[in-house]
């Protein structure tokens, strides 16, 4: 005697070996002997043999018509056998009437299960609304089918170029173009970006950086809504000084400017003023609400996206020709020793009287040219010329504010690379296409105005920094344990040390045009400048303030990804630099000496460029070399090397090339893997200095 019985929604077959009251043991055609309980056996039979009779039955349940047994089922609970004798003969043989339990089993919409062996079937209405959900999965299925077909022919379907940037980067796993996708992708047995690349989905590299940026940072547009621009107060006093700023010629959001009163008495005060957007906007307000969405200022070659509206930012910037309302620190310096004496904030309006560029006036104001003023360059401008000497001094005031900061650092810094500035040539102020011819020129960094700029930051960002601590009131505060290997930088609200810069404690407060955090920060500094000893009480952010940890959990994560695309655009540009100028072959240094499982790295000699290079086995650290360089792919921002000669002596350390301490040896991989850069503030310094505008 045979069995078929449901082995938990599984039909099998075999040959009852033993049967109790409840269940029965059962061999099946593998050898293997199963227990079955007798409420799941559904049919016995002596013939046919249980494999035949499996097979039989999956042949006749595939030439059921499931309508006309709907039709044939009676309303009411019922057998599949019952409906098997009313729908072949009063006498169906067994199977036939195992083909009719695998029919009604696997025909669910048609009819529902209501124990084993037993089904009722389903009510008209619910059946029509079954059967076309079947009918619409059916024309997805075949459009998935047609449009991976297309993929793998290399043609891209226009609603799949719609979806690029969500399929690749936030997909719905459910939806028929991410479905397509993977269809063709596992037909081609090619990477899903491969795959739309060849298929011609990607029309422009650029675009595809830039849409993907957008898609995942701007979901909405980079657009402002209107807002009413708010006035500075009316009541601010004017500052009895004539201070100038000193950026790059494409700054538009000015927020730091510097001036100095008392050369030759003896005692010297320098000024350093801050733009004070804090002065108007208020927190919890419209534009606080715009600003902390955005968190920063993006930067990118030949373009950028504004944390404030250009309204609001064309009232606080500090432009030359007019009184600019400021958050003013006032630094007493004793003019032969260079110590600091004192210190005062001030909230105040201050004449700007120009706007230096830096970019048009390193070559001239350089280290000898500070010292030795019998030195003359032509065309320099008068106001330059006019500052010689104020600049003289905040040059040997810088010196040595850097060399303090360095016995406390306990080592020198150590900075030998310059820094890259990238001009786009054809797109003006409009957003690039990606077409653009690039230009690219260095800047040392430590030169006199960048250094000027920096430690005037640096003295700003410690002393209000201390200020707000003295007072009880709390900041967005950027900390470094030590200088040991692997100790990153970290944003809290507390006043600890930051051994990178030498400092006791460090905030962000030099760059509120362009940055949340030092937005904050001012606030805070304004209600101590303004409440003193009470500005705990005044002060928008109280102690341990959950909004202050939900602001620097919000803005690193979202301005490691705006330096992300940056370091990234930056490196797109560098690729297109190699093309534009058909090089194929760079010097450089070796940065990274091959570790076990990992790779050879060198850093080109001229340009802001780390690749991976064949061949260098054996080279160490600081080792110069010729590299011929591999094919580029824009997508990727991908670009291998290969070892052509080594150009320094093996046994002379003296010609090794430069290599800093804290040397960045990460390479912009392919696109799906995050991009990961330096603890800076995207233009090479932990203090904003030279930053892009």
């Amino acid at each position: 005697m045979h069995a078929l019985f449901d082995d938990a929604g599984k039909f099998l077959a075999g040959r009852i070996l033993s049967e109790a009251e409840t269940s029965a043991q059962i061999e099946l055609d593998s050898g293997k002997r199963v227990k079955a309980k007798a409420a799941n056996i559904l049919l016995k039979f002596d013939k046919p043999a249980p494999a035949e009779l499996l097979a039989q039955a999956r042949e006749i349940a595939a030439t059921i018509e499931l309508p006309l047994a709907w039709e044939f089922a009676p309303e009411d609970e019922f057998g599949f056998a019952d409906l098997a004798r009313d729908y072949f003969s009063a006498n169906a043989p067994v199977t036939e009437q195992a083909g009719m339990l695998i029919a009604l089993f696997e025909a669910p919409h048609y009819f529902r299960r209501a124990g084993k062996g037993r089904f009722k079937k389903a009510p008209a209405e619910i059946l029509q609304q079954a059967l076309a959900a079947i009918e619409k999965k059916k024309q997805i299925q075949a459009q998935i089918d047609a449009w991976a077909a297309e993929l793998a022919a290399g043609t891209c379907p226009q609603p799949i170029r719609e979806q690029l940037y969500k399929i690749l980067f936030k997909p719905d796993k459910n939806a028929p173009e991410y479905k397509a996708v993977v269809e063709a992708s596992r037909q081609t047995h090619k990477a899903p970006l491969a795959l739309l690349q060849e298929a011609g989905a990607i029309d422009s590299s650029y675009q595809f950086h830039w849409k993907r940026f957008l898609f995942e940072n701007f979901p909405k547009g980079t657009g402002f809504p209107p807002l009413a621009a708010p006035q500075p107060p009316e009541d601010l006093p004017l500052a009895d000084v004539q201070a100038y700023s000193i950026d790059d010629s494409q700054t538009t959001e000015i927020d730091d400017a510097l001036s100095v009163r008392g050369l030759g008495t003896g005692v010297v005060t320098v000024g350093i003023h801050i733009a004070a957007p804090g002065l108007a906007i208020q927190p919890g307000g419209e534009l606080d609400k715009l600003g902390r969405a955005r968190l920063s200022t993006v930067y990118m070659p030949g373009y950028k996206i504004t944390m404030l509206p250009d309204e609001v930012v064309q009232i606080y910037t500090l432009d030359e020709g007019r009184a600019n309302p400021a958050v003013s620190l006032y630094v007493t310096v004793d003019e032969a020793t260079l110590a600091i004496t004192a210190t005062e904030t001030r909230l105040e309006r201050v004449p700007v009287a120009v706007n230096l560029r830096h970019d048009q006036l390193d070559h001239i104001v350089t280290e000898a040219w500070l010292q030795d003023h019998s030195i003359e360059h032509e065309n320099t401008p008068q106001a330059l010329l006019d500052l010689r000497w104020q600049l003289s001094f905040l040059y040997r005031f810088a010196k040595q504010l850097k060399a303090g900061r360095e016995q406390v650092r306990g080592k020198p810094e150590s900075f030998n690379r310059p820094d890259y500035n990238f001009r786009l040539e054809g797109n003006g102020k409009a957003e690039p296409t990606g077409n653009e011819t690039v230009r690219i020129s260095t800047r040392q960094r430590g030169a006199p105005l960048d250094l000027i700029v920096a430690e005037a930051a640096i003295v700003a960002n410690s002393h209000w920094g201390q200020m707000l601590a003295d007072h009880g009131v709390p900041g967005i505060y950027r900390s470094q344990a030590s200088l040991a290997p692997g100790i990153k930088v970290r944003m809290s609200t507390k006043a600890l040390p930051h051994a990178g810069m030498g400092v006791k404690c460090y905030t962000w407060a030099t760059s509120p045009l362009r940055r949340y955090v030092d937005l904050v920060n001012q606030w805070q500094i304004i209600a101590c400048a303004r409440h003193g000893k009470t500005a705990a009480l005044a002060a928008p952010f109280k102690p341990k303030d959950a909004e202050l940890f939900s602001i620097i959990s919000s803005f690193d994560a979202t301005y490691s990804a705006y330096n992300g695309y940056q370091a990234g655009m930056e490196r797109f540009w560098t690729l297109k630099y190699l093309e534009q100028n058909g090089i194929t072959e760079i010097d450089a240094t070796v940065i990274r000496d091959g570790m076990p499982g990992g790779d050879f790295l060198v850093r080109a000699d001229s340009l802001p460029l780390v690749l991976p290079v064949l061949g260098a086995q054996g080279l160490s650290r600081g080792a110069r070399v010729r590299v011929k360089l591999g094919q580029i792919d824009e997508i990727t921002l991908d670009v291998n090397g290969t070892l052509l000669a080594r150009l320094d002596d093996p046994l002379d350390a003296s010609d090794d090339g430069p290599v800093d301490e804290d040397e960045d040896d990460t390479v912009a991989g392919p696109i799906a893997i995050a991009v990961d850069i330096n603890e800076t503030d995207g233009a090479g310094s932990e203090t904003g200095a030279g930053q892009p505008g």
